[in-house]
């Protein structure tokens, strides 16, 4: 197991590397999703798409490679989780290359994020993406989310593309608080995932997400224990 911290009082400044476009594009789509992100926020976000698309020339971290496509399918649509978080401190099981928690970790600075995944290359780029962009209020962890037991547990646990919600509840149930919230991030409403919640779980929200540039389905569905 391996955890890293940035230094809290550093935060790169990076200028965008496409120009206004991308950046206009970013700022609309927050814009659209209820997010005021300040232009330090914004180069933050274009920084860290320029560098998974630097480490995914010889890593092959995500299959999603053009620019607009990372900035919609990896930058918005992890920002469009922020409204719906609660508590202080959050933990994204299976990050992989720290989507949603790195975009979030960005323009949400108050909250602690503790970003897991179990792939070691993958926990290499978020724990350097962390160290470049100066996200003090990050922490990495490279371990299987099931096998860890935090210090504490967290008031939100969010996943994304992790499986059915049984096994998400089955990997990450103990990381939550009694009173706390599991956050899934799924395409279509998966009807039969939630008629199959384990006992002692149940559904308490359904939230469908319209992500900007993207016609996909989108839902964030909130768990509770029952």
């Amino acid at each position: 197991m391996a955890t890293r911290r940035a230094s809290p009082g550093h935060r790169a400044v990076v200028r965008p590397l496409h120009g206004g476009t991308l950046r206009d594009e970013l700022a609309a789509g927050a814009r659209a999703l209820g997010l005021a992100p300040d232009e330090q926020q914004l180069a933050a976000l274009l920084a860290l798409q320029a560098e998974l698309a630097d480490w995914n020339q010889h890593f092959n971290l995500t299959a999603i490679r053009a620019p607009g496509e990372m900035l919609r399918k990896h930058l918005l649509d992890s920002l469009a989780v922020r409204p719906f978080l609660g508590g202080r401190t959050i933990a994204d099981v299976g990050t992989g290359a720290g989507f949603p928690g790195l975009p979030l970790a960005i323009v949400d600075p108050a909250r602690q994020y503790t970003l897991i995944e179990a792939t070691g290359k993958k926990a290499r780029f978020v724990a350097h993406a962390v160290e470049r962009l100066g996200l003090g209020n990050v922490v990495v962890i490279n371990v299987r989310a099931e096998t860890w037991r935090p210090p504490a547990p967290f008031d939100r646990v969010l996943a994304r593309a992790l499986g059915p919600l049984a096994d998400f509840i089955r990997v990450a149930g103990h990381l939550c608080q009694p009173a706390g919230r599991l956050l899934a991030l799924k395409g279509r409403y998966p009807a039969d995932e939630v008629r199959a919640l384990p006992r002692g779980w149940q559904l308490l929200a359904t939230h469908p997400l319209h992500i900007p540039g993207l016609a996909a389905q989108r839902h964030l569905l909130e768990l509770a224990r029952s």
